[in-house]
């Protein structure tokens, strides 16, 4: 199977899942898919930094990141106690190692579980602050679309490099192009909210929105190639195929999706 042919599969399979889980499928279906893949993510972060593909740093990193999720949905009040104790955990691991377990190891396990266990959990706070769960596509509209935008607009006009010892192909011009990209598709998503479901954030809060996450999805992006650059791997994974793993697809949903959730508690 070709590349091409790999990231046609994903997307026509994965996409309608993808708003079928978000719109239709009852919480714990949300929940569950939702756990999976921030334990997914913490794993293939501690296997990016450790360079170990299965060992019990690695299992421990997705428990952590798991449960995080697990502890937002059931027990909200809990999460600070779930967090001191992931700390205490993989501390307390690396000392036992006695030098085995290197600083990098143990803050990629707390990472995991505590920011990308809190972004994936917004999808759940938002879900119970009671909008409409057509609104919770927003952080994958704003992400997907920016990327896209900006991938045409670089391969298009791209002459002058963004960040070229972080990633060399991306561009100034294609990093407009997804501004201007995820703008349009902000205000087609509050146009279809206003007219058909209600909708209760009016086009120029929209427009400023999806310009603030076009930004921070680039940022995320940017960072989490930072990141595989610093450990020399090309993607975190393979679950989905050419499209790398759930960091790789997801890693801009995870900076704009608390975004989305703070702005929405403010506009609602």
């Amino acid at each position: 199977m070709s590349s091409l042919q790999s990231r046609v599969l994903v997307a026509v399979i994965g996409v309608p899942v993808l708003v079928w889980v978000v719109l239709r499928a009852p919480s714990i279906v949300m929940l569950f898919a939702l756990c999976l893949l921030a334990g997914i993510g913490g794993e293939e972060l501690q296997q990016c930094v450790g360079g170990v593909k299965h060992n019990r740093l690695t299992n421990l990193s997705f428990t952590c990141a798991f449960l995080t999720v697990a502890c937002y949905y059931y027990r909200p009040h809990l999460v600070p106690v779930l967090f001191v104790l992931a700390a205490l955990i993989f501390f307390g691991y690396a000392i036992f190692k006695a030098g085995e377990v290197k600083f990098h190891q143990v803050m990629a396990g707390l990472f995991g579980s505590i920011a990308i266990g809190y972004s994936f959990s917004a999808f759940l706070r938002m879900e119970a602050s009671g909008i409409h769960r057509a609104y919770l596509l927003l952080p994958f509209i704003l992400s997907f679309a920016c990327d896209t935008f900006a991938y045409f607009a670089g391969r298009a006009f791209g002459k002058h490099k963004l960040a070229p010892k972080v990633s060399p192909h991306k561009t100034v011009e294609g990093s407009i192009g997804g501004m201007a990209g995820n703008v349009v598709c902000g205000l087609i998503f509050a146009f279809v909210m206003d007219r058909w479901f209600g909708g209760s954030i009016g086009y120029g809060a929209m427009a400023a929105l999806a310009l603030l996450c076009s930004i921070v999805a680039q940022v995320g992006d940017l960072s989490f190639s930072l990141i595989k650059r610093e450990f020399g791997i090309k993607d975190y994974g393979r679950l989905f195929l050419e499209h790398g793993g759930v960091l790789d697809r997801f890693d801009s949903v995870l900076f704009v999706t608390p975004v989305v959730e703070i702005i929405l508690n403010l506009v609602k």
